[in-house]
């Protein structure tokens, strides 16, 4: 099963809350009562996005988080990224040889690589912004042998 992480997902969700009012300075207790998800996780995952410069980050009594660009300019490969690391479906994605056992035989590495380019590239082409309005318009197309995501109104 091709699943990320919770930590990935609740970033998700926490940047998509703050694309909601992209002016505004939000709390790290503000978000985890408006999102209802743990106050330890929300802290943590707000520093990491902070780090990765994809959140500005203010001290003081009127600090806390802001989205640090454009909704239209962050991708969700870029919040995955930044919490998961590199996207990667199997563990030899990369091209650091002996990863794998099986490497001097696999007859599949380069087919996962170009499946795992085709999971980057739909992750990369969907915005924060595009996040936050419901799904018009098919949001993928993998090739022609492979089936559109389906449209919704």
């Amino acid at each position: 099963m091709l699943r990320m992480t919770k930590q990935a997902d609740y970033g998700i969700v926490l940047m998509t809350r703050m694309a909601g009012e992209p002016e505004r300075q939000f709390t790290a207790g503000e978000l985890a009562s408006e999102t209802q998800l743990p106050p330890p996780t929300v802290s943590k995952i707000l520093k990491t996005l902070a780090r990765e410069n994809l959140l500005g980050s203010h001290r003081g009594v009127k600090g806390g988080y802001n989205l640090a660009r454009a909704t239209s300019d962050i991708s969700m490969a870029e919040i995955i990224s930044a919490l998961d690391g590199p996207i990667s479906i199997t563990e030899c994605i990369d091209d650091t040889p002996g990863e794998c056992s099986h490497e001097p035989t696999c007859a599949v590495r380069s087919n996962w690589q170009r499946i795992n380019e085709a999971i980057c590239l739909a992750l990369e082409g969907i915005t924060l912004d595009e996040m936050t309005q419901p799904l018009t318009r098919t949001l993928v197309s993998l090739g022609s042998a492979a089936p559109q995501v389906a449209e919704t109104a």
